[in-house]
């Protein structure tokens, strides 16, 4: 096939497509899956930690192992049960917000003698009067139908996945015919190992400080669910460059709806939104710094792409999953110039 560039380029155009169209229509059941191993890398890596420290270092590693276990499986679950307690909790104070909405665009009416405008009463019918609050929260309750059956497969694939985990390097050995490729597999996944823990463990720990601090502003401005939103800012934070302003947007808007006050609005405002970029431009640079090697624009792509193959997990997903295929493509002197394309900068 070495004289046959085109054909090539079609077979590999077809291969991308079928796996594509595989992970689209396999994403119920890959979906825990990989979440569920990327969970462990964080648990591993926060295990590990944990049994370097003074005190905990005379601890057997695997009991220290299904401790972080039990507090993720547990942290996880008391995650679900909240949002969706939370989101019923949005849906049925929705009336007041709206109508708290229809008072303040009534007051800015009153004051400019916008009342009885034509062009006013126009917006009005298709802006506000259009947009149901409750309507558009029992909708994203919706979602949530199917979330206990998948968090209940994410935390047993996690602890399966870490039992199996001692064993793994003696299967991998075994699978190959010759040792040099069993090695050489060993080297790839160890390097998988230690950059997708590294940036996972300090991804994780940076949304934590994120999620506090933003609870901090969330609760000094009186605004309800603050600690959900919170949490939801900190999860978000996992999508890179967009996901933390997303996760801002929704207690802003409900602010505004919980106080119709426009001032109030843009103090909450400021203050998340400076949280953010301080975050994401100072703090997380310094010790994340470029772990993973990925091109912003290659970021970019593979956040489109995963989007759309999985949808908001699969945003959150997006860049571990592309470095894992980027340190794959880096082992074979064949996909080599693939990787380097994905690359943020080129080893000399």
């Amino acid at each position: 096939m070495k004289d046959a560039p085109l054909l090539n380029l079609a077979l590999a155009m077809f291969l991308t497509l079928s796996i594509g169209w595989l992970l689209f229509i396999g994403r119920p059941i890959l979906l825990p899956v990989v979440t569920g191993l990327f969970a462990v890398y964080v648990m591993i890596s926060t295990s590990n930690a944990l049994h370097r420290q003074l005190l905990l270092r005379h601890l057997p590693l695997p009991f220290l192992r299904f401790c972080v276990l039990s507090v993720f499986a547990a942290a996880v679950i008391t995650l679900a049960i909240v949002a969706a307690a939370t989101i019923r909790e949005i849906a049925a104070v929705a009336p007041v917000y709206e109508a708290n909405m229809d008072a303040f665009l009534e007051s800015i009416a009153a004051r400019f003698e916008l009342d009885h405008q034509e062009l006013w009463l126009g917006i009005r019918t298709v802006t506000i009067d259009a947009f149901d609050l409750r309507v558009v929260f029992l909708s994203l309750l919706g979602g949530f139908t199917n979330v206990g059956l998948t968090v209940f497969l994410i935390v047993i694939y996690a602890a399966f996945l870490m039992s199996e985990r001692s064993n793994f390097e003696k299967k991998l050995a075994a699978v190959f015919s010759t040792p040099n490729q069993a090695q050489m597999a060993k080297r790839v996944i160890r390097e998988i190992n230690t950059k997708i823990s590294d940036y996972l463990a300090v991804k994780t720990l940076i949304n934590v400080v994120l999620g506090v601090i933003s609870f901090l502003i969330l609760w000094a401005h009186g605004t309800d669910f603050a600690l959900f939103w919170a949490v939801m800012i900190g999860l978000l934070n996992y999508i890179p460059y967009v996901g933390s302003y997303i996760g801002v947007l929704f207690p802003v808007i409900l602010s505004f709806a919980q106080f119709a006050s426009l001032s109030h609005t843009l103090s909450l405002t400021f203050f998340l939104t400076a949280t953010q970029f301080i975050m994401g431009n100072v703090i997380e640079p310094r010790f994340i710094g470029r772990q993973v090697n990925l091109s912003p624009v290659i970021v970019l792509i593979a956040l489109s792409v995963w989007t759309g193959l999985w949808g908001i997990p699969g945003a959150i997903l997006a860049v571990p999953l592309t470095s894992v295929i980027a340190i794959i493509f880096a082992s074979f002197a064949s996909t080599r110039f693939i990787a380097v394309l994905l690359a943020d900068r080129v080893e000399e």
